[in-house]
């Protein structure tokens, strides 16, 4: 898992009119919990954007006024128009103990259905797991080249050393789907094509009948 680096401020007063000098200033409140105590602190927004707006996910050398913690971000509160951030909540992990997480899913090569006109879809773009620091990746990596139209992979299928995935076993993953709704409607045109052209033979058959009717 990539690490970062990030510093804050104490927080004095942690009720909802401090919360709202803090954001006024450009800071954002945050806590800590998950140690012997939580801890209330704020940081730069500027700082928090660097590890909210990106698909990565950190393990997180957190310096609160000289103590030392590390930490993985929990939870975000985000304004629903503005979209600024109004609170972090970030969990406090030690090497022994494991903890959850969601992962980014990472998709590796060209799916052999792709390429045979499937399209792909993917159901999951992070996914939910268990397990110690030291062992947690940057991103959970799927080799999605063996793919065939109609084939999919499920949690179920995914192996990764240490790890413990907390979303249905049974759920879609990754998958090619076969593009029969384009089959189809190509299959009508040339249905509908084909009737065409019959009845335009049938039509031209019954004037020439005519025409040799009046010459006789």
């Amino acid at each position: 898992m990539k690490t970062v680096s990030l510093s804050g401020s104490p927080r004095v007063n942690v009720g909802k009119k401090g919360a709202a000098n803090l954001r006024k200033n450009g800071s954002v409140p945050s806590v800590v919990y998950g140690g012997k105590e939580q801890i209330h602190f704020s940081i730069l927004e500027n700082e928090a954007k660097k590890i909210v707006f990106t698909p990565n996910v950190y393990l997180i050398e957190l310096d609160v006024d000289g103590k030392k913690l590390n930490v993985i971000l929990q939870e975000t509160q985000i304004h629903p128009v503005t979209d600024r951030i109004l609170h972090l909540d970030f969990l406090e992990v030690s090497e022994e103990t494991p903890f959850k997480t969601s992962l980014p899913v990472k998709l590796e090569g060209f799916s052999r259905g792709v390429r045979n006109g499937g399209k792909l879809t993917q159901n999951f773009r992070k996914l939910r797991v268990f397990g110690l620091a030291k062992d947690m990746p940057d991103a959970i990596s799927i080799d999605i080249s063996p793919i065939k139209i109609g084939e999919k992979i499920r949690v179920t299928d995914l192996n990764v050393s240490s790890l413990s995935f907390l979303d249905p076993e049974n759920a879609v993953v990754v998958g090619v789907q076969t593009a029969r709704a384009v089959i189809e409607d190509e299959e009508e045109d040339e249905a509908s094509e084909v009737a065409e052209g019959e009845a335009g033979d049938a039509s031209s058959e019954a004037k020439k009948d005519e025409e040799a009717k009046k010459d006789e």
